[in-house]
């Protein structure tokens, strides 16, 4: 069997999948993305196309390490993204070609399903409370939500007060037996996360996440010092010698890679194992398409570690389209009582309907993030 073609499609909302073919008629589905950067990667991939076309699909160790290291400039975002959605096609083909779910390929299933989370609140939270109140009626356990807006290197005390009175009104709503989990977005500066890591304590929080920008890492150790809410980040890191420097010093309770950036279902189970040994837990990040979910899920059900699963169903950035319209099964990924089954069709689980893709493709989008300023007029982190 040999890999014949790579077509991309830059999907409504901020998407861009990718349909991997072959001579014998087995195509599989990956989603390289860097939200706000579909173009980039997409181009990423069309330069990879050389080094795929004519190799048999199921070398993906060898694929892997031929992308990475025959490149003299490898790694970050856009590269290893990239690679990722390529990685994960591979995974998809291998999967149908021997009528078994990935997992089963990686070793078999600890789990045969995973709690999920549900976001509330946008980019700038309000209402929250009611929305975490909606959220627990449809079986949710677990919510996640925005800490700030814009947040400077020192604050007044107002900004941390607005905080705490939202956190508070949402633990208020759902009660002690529910989990929710602070995302700074690593919009906060260390001295102000140390501040609302504290004053974020009597909320019993499942998780604080990214309470500074990866670039500041060595903050974590003077904020883990002011709080005993596990301290998650990782979705802005790429690889395994990243991550190592990041549990060697550890001050880290959860580490989120994301499979669609972090090298794919190759890199990021490496990643997770490398965590399990540090006794870190992982929460993948995935506010993507469905088939980052699918990815994710196979992943979760062999890592022993893995404990809950992001998911963007009604997240806020899915303006126009939603999570399940691009399957021909939507019911594949039903919540019930907080928690999602493991996909166990062949592959990645899923059947994408490539004509909705395709219309998608006629649409496209040309997504980014929004550009923020302090009051003083200075460039505000996103």
């Amino acid at each position: 069997m040999k890999i014949t073609a790579l077509e991309l499609f830059k999907v409504p909302p901020r998407w861009l999948f990718l349909k991997l073919s072959t001579d014998e008629g087995l195509v599989g589905w990956g989603e390289p993305v860097v939200e706000g950067h579909a173009h980039t990667v997409e181009a990423a991939v069309g330069e990879i196309a050389e080094y795929l076309i004519g190799r048999d699909p199921e070398e993906i160790e060898d694929i892997w390490q031929t992308l990475y290291r025959a490149r003299f400039y490898r790694g970050g975002p856009v590269l290893l993204s990239a690679m990722a959605g390529v990685d994960q096609a591979l995974w998809d083909i291998k999967g149908k070609r021997y009528n078994t779910p990935i997992y089963q390929l990686l070793g078999g299933a600890v789990r045969d399903k995973i709690k999920v989370y549900s976001w509330i609140g946008g980019d700038r939270p309000s209402e929250v409370a009611a929305a975490a109140k909606e959220r627990q009626a449809l079986g949710f356990t677990a919510v996640k939500m925005n800490a700030t807006e814009e947040m400077g290197y020192i604050e007044n005390y107002a900004s941390v007060y607005a905080l705490t009175k939202r956190v508070a009104a949402v633990r208020e709503a759902v009660g002690i037996d529910f989990g929710i989990a602070v995302d700074f977005h690593g919009r906060v500066h260390k001295s102000m996360a140390k501040v609302l890591a504290h004053e974020l304590e009597p909320y019993h929080l499942l998780f604080i996440e990214e309470p500074v920008l990866p670039d500041n890492n060595e903050s974590l150790r003077e904020i883990a010092a002011h709080t005993s809410i596990p301290i998650a980040t990782g979705e802005r890191m790429y690889s395994r010698w990243q991550f190592k420097t990041l549990l060697h010093e550890g001050h880290v309770d959860i580490i989120q890679p994301d499979p669609s950036h972090a090298g794919g279902i190759t890199e990021t189970r490496k990643i997770a194992s490398m965590a399990e040994a540090y006794d870190v837990s992982v929460a993948l990040h995935c506010p993507l398409g469905p088939i980052a979910l699918a990815v994710c899920l196979q992943l979760d059900a062999g890592m022993h570690n893995a404990f809950i699963q992001e998911q963007s169903l009604g997240i806020h950035y899915n303006q126009g389209n939603e999570l399940l319209e691009y399957l021909d099964d939507p019911t594949v990924f039903n919540y019930k009582d907080g928690y999602v089954s493991i996909p166990a069709a062949p592959g990645l689980g899923i059947t994408v309907n490539e004509a909705a893709v395709r219309r998608g493709a006629v649409l496209g989008h040309n997504w980014h993030n929004p550009v923020w300023r302090n009051k003083d007029g200075s460039i505000a982190e996103w």
